[in-house]
């Protein structure tokens, strides 16, 4: 099982939050020269990037059902002997993905911190192995933070 990281840093502009949600990063299958793979999100690291200030952040991720407008990323490999993934990454949407759902995780937290969610074994996230479907990382500020956001998201396939 080969294990990769892909975050906000990895191209594109991040978008300032709002108190709708932003997509910050999302992993999705794709049909491409290879068949369909799933991947395991195991681990997520997130946080505010602007100036401290007592300000609320709502993060989750959740199930979508298309891609939405954003940059692509190219994964990075944790072992570089490894080959390139096969999922699709896009990080810092200025278009929010459509068939957004089934919340997995729901974090609300104070700006002043960054933060990790870390899976128990065998709780992982699961991206599906169903074309343009997978999870999307996103964030809001219900008090009106107007900054930037970032993330990393690790996982396997």
């Amino acid at each position: 099982m080969a294990r990769y990281v892909v975050g906000t840093g990895f191209g594109g502009t991040q978008q300032a939050m709002t108190t709708t949600y932003k997509t910050l990063a999302a992993l999705t299958a794709a049909t491409g020269a290879t068949t369909l793979r799933k991947a395991w999100i195991y681990d997520i690291l997130f946080g505010a990037d602007g100036t401290p200030a007592d300000n609320a952040l709502v993060y989750k991720a959740d199930r979508q059902t298309s891609v939405g407008t954003g940059t692509s990323a190219t994964p990075s490999p944790i072992d570089t002997s490894d080959a390139a993934a096969l999922i699709t990454a896009t990080v810092n949407h200025t278009a929010e993905p459509t068939g957004i759902g089934n919340i997995l995780i729901e974090v609300p937290v104070n700006q002043r911190a960054s933060y990790r969610w870390v899976a128990a074994p065998g709780g992982e996230l699961v991206v599906p192995a169903t074309n343009t479907t997978g999870i999307g990382f996103r964030a809001k500020s219900p008090t009106g933070y107007t900054g930037t956001v970032g993330c990393s998201l690790h996982f396997w396939e």
